[in-house]
């Protein structure tokens, strides 16, 4: 279970003025933080450990060095701080399409996310661009409009301000989803967006990179976006970056100018380098945090399986599996087990309601079996600013001390309503059925004489859309070709 990025924001310093070159060509000020505070420090300290756990961990060797070094050059444009050393930029373990930056010198990319990009001045301008909202103070906005209006993933749209009585699973918001750090999954507003990439591509053209490397990375990502959205049952529907980071394909062509404008181009990528580094790692879900295949989950660490019904999708979090549909919201997670179903999930319910007067007390558990697991649930009804849900917590014995339950949230009425088949689909993994589940990997090739774009697409390792997944991650379109000695990349078991 790895995660899904959300942007925080603390403190406040020292304000200047930067000039920026505007799509017109005119001079546009942005008011940036002219330094790192020590307010900063000790707020990026305390929430970088959170924003590890929450993302699916550093990602270690080679290519974290890589990002860093990248990631260090770039941020010190920012004039955050000139000393390389005040930055700490780290690779996450993640499947999911994400970058951010946290006051305080912290600055975060996804594995998934560099494995879209296609050189090193792609990676600086992702970088660069996170920065640049630290810089411009965004995140802090960004958190006074959250204290507004409090809005997290799919499940926290719904249970924003749920009550039970006086409270019961209003304590869901911080509690029922693992929001770690509890950041907020906020939209960026366009004038934001459009000052970050202003910001980055000064950086760029400051480094001495290509300043047109945030444009061409922005055709990535909608194109990316774009594909994840044909690919039925997928919850992954935008990469995270774009959700939160809204609409990239109306930016690609400011960019394009502002880049231009800049003078800064046809100057270093550094792709070589950056395939070099990128080659080997891990791409997709890591299967020693479960893996999503279409419709189905597997663990092989857990030994445990389920599979979700059609119309609904699943993405993968640091400490749950959310599961999004029309027809509802739910969650896989875990608490501590006593050895007693109705205490675990009571225990569940009083957690989430939080440790006040208005939880939800101990109340009649339903007991049953599932494929040879023992299971019980419980069923309770609470309002939200949509109406009334029904809430219930569906929990599995998987024997040894260890339990694991779903959350779901329906229609007041409905009860599990459209979980049901998950819920039956619950079973534990074989120790063959564990062993076979391998991790996918990018790979670096050399394109030979004779090879063709539908030819090397047949080797990534996908069943479904293994064309379009190979022209995406290479930024190729349909009337792209590909020659003899052209490094590209596959996606390999």
């Amino acid at each position: 279970m790895t995660g899904r990025f959300l942007t925080g924001s603390a403190g406040v310093a020292l304000a200047a003025l930067l000039a920026v070159p505007s799509a017109t060509g005119q001079q546009r000020r942005i008011e940036t933080v002219s330094a790192i505070s020590a307010q900063d420090k000790a707020t990026g300290a305390k929430q970088h450990p959170q924003l590890l756990q929450e993302f699916g961990g550093a990602y270690p060797g080679t290519q974290a060095r890589y990002v860093e070094t990248v990631g260090r050059r770039i941020a010190v444009q920012s004039g955050l701080s000139n000393a390389q050393g005040d930055f700490t930029v780290t690779l996450l373990n993640s499947p999911v399409n994400n970058a951010f930056a946290i006051p305080g010198g912290y600055v975060y990319v996804t594995r998934a996310l560099m494995a879209l990009m296609n050189d090193e001045a792609e990676l600086a301008g992702v970088l660069g661009h996170e920065v640049g909202h630290v810089a411009a103070q965004h995140g802090q906005r960004r958190q006074q409009a959250a204290q507004r209006n409090a809005i997290g993933g799919a499940l926290l749209q719904v249970l924003t301000g749920a009550l039970l009585g006086d409270s019961a699973v209003g304590g869901l918001l911080q509690k029922g989803i693992g929001t770690g750090s509890q950041l907020l999954t906020l939209k960026f507003s366009r004038s934001q967006e459009y000052e970050a990439d202003d910001l980055g591509i000064r950086y760029l053209a400051s480094a001495g990179y290509d300043a047109g490397a945030l444009s061409s990375m922005l055709a990535s990502l909608a194109a990316q976006s774009a594909l994840d959205a044909r690919v039925a049952g997928s919850a992954r529907s935008m990469p995270e970056w774009a959700s939160t980071h809204p609409d990239p394909a109306s930016r690609v062509n400011r960019a394009a100018r502002n880049a231009q404008e800049s003078g800064a181009i046809s100057k270093t990528r550094n792709r070589d380098a950056f395939l070099n580094a990128l080659n080997g790692t891990l791409y997709g879900d890591d299967p020693k945090q479960g893996v999503i295949d279409g419709n189905r989950f597997r663990h092989p660490d857990l030994r445990l399986s389920f599979s979700v019904p059609s119309g609904f999708g699943m993405e993968n979090g640091a400490n749950a599996v959310s599961v999004t549909g029309s027809g509802g919201q739910a969650q896989f997670s875990s608490v501590a087990y006593s050895g007693n179903l109705a205490d675990y999930v009571n225990a569940v319910f009083a957690k989430l309601g939080g440790q006040q007067a208005g939880a939800p007390p101990a109340g009649e558990v339903t007991r049953t079996t599932i494929n040879g697991l023992p299971a019980a649930y419980r069923t309770l009804r609470a309002n939200s600013q949509s109406g009334q849900v029904d809430a219930t917590v569906f929990a599995y014995d998987f024997g040894g001390g260890k339990a694991y339950h779903f959350l779901l949230l329906t229609a007041a009425g409905q009860g599990v309503g459209p979980f049901a088949p998950m819920l039956q689909s619950m079973q534990r993994l074989s120790a063959q059925e564990a062993a076979v589940i391998k991790p996918r990997r990018v790979q670096v090739v050399t394109v030979k004489a004779g090879d063709t774009i539908q030819s090397l697409a047949k080797r990534m390792a996908y069943t479904d859309a293994s064309l379009e997944r190979f022209l995406t991650i290479n930024a190729l379109t349909d009337n792209s070709s590909v020659r003899a000695g052209q490094r590209v990349k596959i996606v390999t078991w």
